[in-house]
């Protein structure tokens, strides 16, 4: 089911200092684009939704998804999706077996088999599931990335420059592929990126993050 993403009142501190504040709300199949110089916490944010803050950052406010608070809820219950500039594949698996890393455990070897196959053959990679990610092009590994991670089933969608490790034909195709399966999941997304076609190909509204003044 579609739901929307609220950031409401969302203050990220590092050693008990206001860096960033945040007030938003993300509706289904929408893109935030958050940009800003380094060093600003745009990663950090993103932590912070995923419950990953480091030590040394702290967040206040509250994190909504569709009507649940899921501020205070451990990172795997909370399924947000994230996909990174780096693929992160695992180089012990195979393509197949890195896609099913995002399932659920259960059902059957054959059911999942199927759920993987048929994933991959959505993005363009039919028959991959017996290949060595290290024989895979930058861009099938981004796919599969994104199969991994559209198979865990998640309620939002967050992207911390997943796109800059790509050249700029690729970079327009493998954005136009996760904004589209975005849009069509309804999955609410929070882009973090320094690259103002990023923010244009999203056709979102854009967030400008500045060092905080107090």
């Amino acid at each position: 089911m579609a739901e929307t993403l609220t950031l409401r009142d969302v203050c990220i501190l590092k050693e008990g200092m206001p860096l960033i504040e945040v007030d938003r709300s993300i509706a289904p199949g929408e893109v935030l684009t958050v940009m800003g110089p380094s060093g600003v916490g745009k990663s950090t944010l993103l932590a912070f939704l995923t419950g990953t803050l480091p030590r040394g950052f702290s967040g206040m406010g509250r994190i909504i998804l569709g009507d649940e608070d899921v501020t205070d809820a451990p990172p795997h219950m909370r399924r947000m999706g994230i996909l990174f500039q780096n693929d992160l594949l695992f180089p012990h698996m195979s393509v197949g077996g890195n896609a099913a890393f995002g399932l659920d455990p259960g059902g059957s070897r054959a059911a999942r088999r199927d759920r993987v196959a048929e994933a991959l053959a959505d993005v363009g990679l039919a028959d991959f599931e017996d290949r060595d990610p290290a024989t895979l092009s930058g861009g099938q590994k981004a796919r599969v990335s994104l199969v991994r991670m559209l198979l865990s089933e998640p309620r939002a969608l967050l992207l911390d420059e997943a796109f800059s490790g790509l050249d700029a034909a690729l970079r327009q195709q493998i954005r136009d592929l996760v904004f589209g399966r975005a849009r069509a999941r309804g999955l609410p997304v929070v882009m973090v990126t320094h690259d103002a076609e990023d923010a244009c190909a999203a056709g979102g509204p854009v967030y400008e993050l500045e060092r905080y003044a107090g």
